[in-house]
């Protein structure tokens, strides 16, 4: 993989990788429905792999020569020690595809999810996880909009988390973001910071699948990219 340019102030490289596609050695014949499929061990392992290829792709060092660390909050980051340059990113799978952000401009965060995915009680989860006053406006809705408003907000809440660098528990209370899927995605309050000083967007990278970024910035913009062919490192 050649050398990429690194992503402007304000937008964000969003790839998009179909796992199954790309095809890998960790991948099993499955005779039941006679398809590939990834145990979920082998679909984080895969999912490193391309990050560190990119990652380097953009630094310009070999994939195996990245150095991942963590915040002490738990946030993924380049390793400072080993790599000067200011580089977040951001990554998340689904159903057997990843999503990873690059960004310059500051906190990334990305969730991907199944659109339409059913989800089993969600507001008994929008009462255990969710802030009053998103848990105010579920209580609103019709029921027939439930599922998509929980979906959405849930993607976007996991995009946030993971760019503030929480871990999931108890933290997804402690801001309000948009619940209507037919409106912009928007951060409405955050504790001990402030809400203006983020953007969300929710995109649809691929077919079957809908997407959150989050970005601690002012501006946020984005350019999207997939890989076709399996690379090396």
């Amino acid at each position: 993989m050649g050398k990429l340019d690194l992503p402007a102030d304000g937008l964000v490289h969003l790839w998009f990788l179909d796992l199954k596609k790309l095809g890998s050695p960790l991948m099993v014949f499955d005779d039941s429905d006679e398809e590939l499929f990834l145990k979920p061990r082998h679909e984080r392992t895969i999912r490193r792999f391309y990050l560190r290829l990119l990652l380097g792709a953009y630094l310009g060092v070999r994939g195996k020569d990245i150095r991942i660390s963590r915040m002490v909050k738990g946030k993924p980051v380049l390793d400072p020690n080993v790599h000067r340059h200011q580089l977040d990113f951001s990554s998340a799978g689904s159903n057997g595809c990843c999503l990873i952000g690059i960004s310059t401009a500051g906190q990334i965060g990305v969730d991907l999810e199944v659109s339409g995915r059913e989800t089993a009680r969600p507001m008994a989860l929008v009462r255990r996880y969710f802030s009053d006053t998103e848990q105010q406006r579920f209580a609103e809705l019709d029921e027939q909009d439930v599922n998509d408003s929980f979906l959405h907000t849930w993607t976007c809440k996991e995009a946030v988390v993971k760019a503030a660098g929480h871990g999931i528990a108890n933290q997804l209370c402690r801001f309000t973001v948009t619940i209507n899927p037919a409106n912009s995605a928007t951060m409405l309050e955050i504790e001990g910071d402030d809400a203006a000083e983020w953007r969300l967007r929710m995109v649809k990278p691929a077919e079957g699948h809908i997407a959150c970024i989050a970005l601690r910035n002012r501006e946020l913009r984005f350019k999207g990219f997939s890989l076709s062919h399996r690379l090396t490192n």
